[in-house]
C-alpha cells in the first residue's frame, strides 16, 4: 500500500496532464488501458521522493574515489550499524548515488504534533531537518527535547501558531524538537537554525547540512546528465542562459577543467548571488554572472569593443544550454501541485524567446541544449518540433549519455527523432520505495538501472547549428 495519496492537482490540471499522457497517438500505439496505467502510475509516482539521493563530485578539488570515500564515513556516522552503500554511477563518473530506504512502515505515531509547510516537508522527505521556519504548527505544551510526530500540511490550510490541525496531513517522520512551542511562536526576532531534528523520518536520507560542501552538490540525476550532453571543452565560450542556482553553470565550469569563460545569466539579484557563492564555494574562476534578462540578451545594435556583459553580438557562444523556466511538474516529492491551468500553460510562449535568443547567439557548428524540469509535451515535443520548422540551421543530435527514455508520442516528430530526445519519466517507475532487505537482493547493475528511472520527471533535447542563418 502506498505512503502517501497521488499528487493532488487542481481538477483543469489533472484533466490537462491527463489528455498529455492519453493522447490519441499514445493510445494507437501501447492500447487504452496502458496508457491509463502509465498516467495514474505517474500521479501515484510524483508524491514520492526518487530512489536515490544523488550527488556530483566537484572533480575540480578532489577526485570521486577520495570524496566517495569521505563521503561513506559521514554517512556511517548518520545511519550508524544500518549498511548503505554509495555507488558511483558507470556513465556519469561524477556522480555518487545513495540508496533511499522507504517508506518505512513501522514508525510509531506519536502525541505531540508538528505541522510543516508543503515545501519543508519535501526537503524532509529527501533527508532534511525541519528548519524553524518551515514550522506552522505544534502540540500546546511542546518543550525543547520532546519527541515529536512532523507532518506536511500539503494543502496551506493549517494556520501558522494553531495548537491542533485537523486538515489534511501526511506523516512524514519523527524528531527531536530543538525549540520550545513559546520560542518558535513567540520569538520577536527571525527564527534561525534546525528546529526539528529527524530521527525517524518515513524515507532514509542523509543529511547534507553542510556536509563536504565543497566537494560535494546535491543535484537529480538528469540535471547532472545534462552537463555531460552539451560536452563542454576547454577554451569555450559557453552561456547558460537561465543559470540560478548555479548547479549546472558548475558543473560545466568543472567538466571544462574551469578553463575558458562560462557566461551565467539570470534576471533575479539574489539568485545571481547565489550563482556566485557557488561557484565561490566550488573554487570556480571561469564562470561570469550577469543579473540580466535572457529574453533580451541578444543585441540589436553594434557593440563597444571593451563591453563584457550582455547583451551579446550573434553567433557569440561555441555551446549555450538553456534549461529553461518550466512548469515544473516532474518533481518530486510533490503531494500537492498548486499552480493553476493558466500558469502551467504560460511558459511555451517565454521558452520560445529565449530559444530565439539562443539560436541567434549561437556560433555555426555550436551545440545548444535545451532542457526542461516537467513532464507536459507543451514545453517539450512540441518545443523541439517548433525549433525545427522554425530554425532549419538547427538539427537535432543523438545524445551522449542517453539514460531516460524517449520522446513522447503526440506531436509528430518522427521516430527517429523521439529516439535522440531523453526523458525522464516517472510513470514508468514500477515500485514505489525499497527496504534494506530488498536494496541487498539487488545488484549494481540493478540499482543503477533503477536510479536511471526512479528520477525526477525531465527533459532534454540537443542541438547542432549546421550552417550561419
Amino acid at each position: 500500500m502506498s505512503a502517501f495519496h497521488r499528487v493532488l492537482l487542481r481538477p483543469e490540471v489533472e484533466e490537462y496532464l491527463r489528455t498529455v499522457f492519453l493522447n490519441d497517438k499514445l493510445v494507437t500505439a501501447i492500447g487504452s488501458q496502458k496508457a491509463e496505467e502509465k498516467y495514474e502510475s505517474l500521479l501515484n509516482n510524483l508524491s514520492h521522493p526518487p530512489a536515490f539521493t544523488t550527488v556530483r563530485v566537484n572533480t575540480h578539488l578532489a577526485s570521486v574515489e577520495h570524496v566517495r570515500s569521505l563521503l561513506c564515513e559521514e554517512i556511517q556516522k548518520q545511519y550508524g550499524s544500518l549498511s548503505v552503500p554509495v555507488l558511483q554511477h558507470p556513465q556519469l563518473p561524477d556522480v555518487l548515488l545513495i540508496p533511499v530506504i522507504g517508506p518505512r512502515k513501522d514508525l510509531q505515531k506519536l502525541t505531540n504534533e508538528v505541522i510543516v509547510g508543503a515545501q519543508c516537508g519535501r526537503a524532509v522527505l529527501r533527508g532534511a531537518h525541519v528548519y524553524a521556519p518551515g514550522i506552522i504548527s505544534a502540540s500546546k505544551f511542546m518543550k525543547a527535547g520532546d519527541l515529536v510526530s512532523v507532518y506536511s500540511d500539503i494543502e496551506g490550510q493549517c494556520k501558522r501558531g494553531a495548537k491542533e490541525f485537523l486538515g489534511t496531513k501526511v506523516f512524514i517522520g519523527n524528531g527531536i524538537s530543538e525549540l520550545s512551542r513559546s520560542e518558535i511562536f513567540q520569538s520577536n526576532g527571525t527564527l534561525k537554525g534546525i528546529g526539528i531534528k529527524m530521527i525517524e523520518p518515513i524515507y532514509l536520507s542523509p543529511s547534507f547540512d553542510n556536509l563536504l560542501a565543497s566537494y560535494l552538490f546535491l543535484q537529480n540525476l538528469p540535471s547532472s546528465v545534462v552537463s555531460h550532453v552539451l560536452d563542454p571543452q576547454p577554451g569555450d565560450r559557453i552561456l547558460d542562459m537561465c543559470a540560478a542556482p548555479g548547479g549546472k553553470t558548475t558543473h560545466i565550469a568543472t567538466l571544462m577543467h574551469d578553463e575558458g569563460e562560462v557566461v551565467a545569466l539570470d534576471k533575479i539579484a539574489d539568485k545571481v548571488k547565489r550563482i556566485k557563492q557557488n561557484a565561490t564555494l566550488l573554487k570556480l574562476k571561469c564562470i561570469k554572472t550577469y543579473c540580466y534578462d535572457a529574453t533580451k540578451a541578444l543585441s540589436t545594435s553594434k557593440r563597444e569593443d571593451d563591453q563584457e556583459g550582455p547583451p551579446f553580438s550573434p553567433e557569440s557562444f561555441d555551446r549555450i544550454l538553456l534549461d529553461a523556466p518550466c512548469s515544473g511538474m516532474g518533481q518530486r516529492p510533490n503531494m500537492a501541485y498548486t499552480p493553476s491551468l493558466k500558469e502551467v500553460t504560460s511558459y511555451q510562449p517565454l521558452q520560445r524567446k529565449l530559444l530565439r535568443v539562443a539560436a541567434h547567439l549561437l556560433k555555426p557548428g555550436g551545440i545548444l541544449v535545451y532542457s526542461t524540469c516537467t513532464i507536459t509535451l507543451s514545453e517539450n515535443e512540441e518545443q523541439v518540433a517548433w525549433i525545427l520548422k522554425t530554425f532549419p540551421c538547427l538539427q537535432l543530435q543523438p545524445q551522449v549519455p542517453c539514460l531516460g527514455g524517449e520522446g513522447m508520442m503526440g506531436t509528430g516528430l518522427s521516430p527517429e527523432h523521439l529516439k535522440w530526445l531523453q526523458r525522464f519519466d516517472p510513470s514508468e517507475v514500477t515500485r514505489q520505495g525499497m527496504d534494506f532487505d530488498s536494496l541487498h537482493e539487488l545488484n549494481y547493475e540493478d540499482l543503477i538501472s533503477l536510479a536511471n528511472k526512479d528520477c525526477i520527471g525531465f527533459f532534454i533535447a540537443k542541438f547542432v547549428k549546421v550552417y550561419r542563418e
